[in-house]
This record gives C-alpha cells, structure tokens and sequence, in this order.
C-alpha cells in the first residue's frame, strides 16, 4: 500500500513539474518606434508626353519626336543615363458617341532623377521645352536613405526597450532579454514634410518654385522581452 502511495506521489510530482517545465516563460511585447528626419538633396520628376487622335502611326510618330527631344536635352544638361528611365508607354481606344468614331490616345512617360536641386530649375523650364504636356508629379529623396534607414531601426528598438522597462518598474520587475523582434514595412513610403523653403540664389529674380521640407524615415518594431 505504501509503495502504491509512494509511486501515486512520484506521478503527481512529475507530471507537475513537467507542466510547469512546459509553460511559456513571462514576456512583455512592446512596440518601439524609429524617426530620423532629414532634408532631401535629391528629385525625382515624372513627366509624360500625350498626344491624341485617329491615326495610331502618327501618334506614335508625335510621342517618340518629343521624348527624343527631352533625351537629347537631359543628355546636353549632364544628366547620367543611369537617372533617366522609360516608366510605361501606353495606346488607348476611345469612342466618341457623338460623332460615332474612335480616336487614341497614346502616352509616354519617363522619370528624371536630379541629385543636384541646383538643377532643378533650369531641367524643369528645359523640359518644358522640348514638348512634354503632362507633369505627373515630383518625389523628394535623400541619397543617404539606407544608413537613415538604419538609424531608424535603431532607434525603433530602443524605444521599445525603454517602453518595456517604464512598465516593468511599476510592477516592481525588471526586463530581460529579447525573445523575438519584427519590423512593421510602411506601406507608403518617407514623404516630405514642407516645413521650410528652398531659395535659389542662383536665380536672379529670386522667385521660388519649390519647397523641401524635411523627409521623414519611420520604423515600426515589435519586440517581446523576458520579464524577471
């Protein structure tokens, strides 16, 4: 009887201690945020030509003599081949119910990366120039975007460890080691953020057309630390 007593006890305390061994240990998840802001030193201007109407050969004939033009223009001004780049070309059909015909619609567009803002004023007039009849838009970058990249994931992960040990203090406990780190991806990228405006000293009225701002690098981290 007391050996059957005695093995019963041994179950008991081995599978209790097996269920404590097999419980996760304490963690505290935290999300940890990354901002390095910076002034662009960099555009990128997408342009486009469009030109319309019945016959799709001289349409196409229109839109390679302008985008020729801006080629030849964009290589005279010293900017690298390796900055201009063919974004899409497209033909469209339209139908006009009140004349009951077709006419198309072709376009071209191309993106021009300026790492120099000095010349931005005289690309964009220079490109105006040669033809183009669509500005798509103008995007800030900086040139030093992967190491603020880093800096920001750094900053991310300190901010979350710092967020974990404000909470860990309440409870008298302290924080220990990370167990996993994942990183949110921005679905949109860095956007300027137009607090400040460029002047051109260069220009002689002093007008200005552009603003900078400041570009603003975000990552978002999750991290789950041991808690003692």
């Amino acid at each position: 009887m007391k050996t059957l007593q005695t093995l019963l006890i041994l179950a008991i305390t081995t599978t209790t201690m097996m269920a404590q061994n097999t419980l996760p240990p304490p963690t505290i998840d935290v999300t940890g945020e990354g901002i390095v802001r910076v002034v662009p030193d960099e555009v990128t201007i997408n342009i486009r030509v469009e030109n319309t109407g019945e016959n799709t050969k001289t349409l196409k004939e229109q839109n390679d003599a302008t985008i020729n033009e801006v080629l030849k223009f964009l290589k005279k001004t010293g900017i690298d081949d390796k900055d201009v780049r063919t974004e899409y070309m497209n033909l469209s059909k339209n139908y006009d119910y009140n004349s009951k015909t077709y006419t198309f619609a072709a376009n071209q567009s191309l993106s021009v990366k300026l790492r120099d803002l000095k010349k931005y004023e005289p690309v964009m007039k220079g490109l105006l120039d040669t033809g183009i009849n669509r500005i798509d838009g103008v995007e800030f970058s900086s040139s030093n975007s992967e190491s603020l990249k880093s800096q920001a994931r750094k900053k991310a992960v300190e901010n979350a460890q710092m967020k974990a040990k404000e909470y860990a203090s309440v409870l008298n406990q302290t924080v220990g080691k990370a167990v996993s780190i994942s990183e949110f991806n921005n679905s949109v990228g860095p956007q300027p953020m137009y607090k400040m405006a460029m002047s051109d000293s260069s220009s002689g009225s002093g007008d200005q057309t552009i603003a900078l701002g400041e570009m603003e690098i975000k990552t978002t981290v999750n991290v789950s630390f041991l808690l003692n």
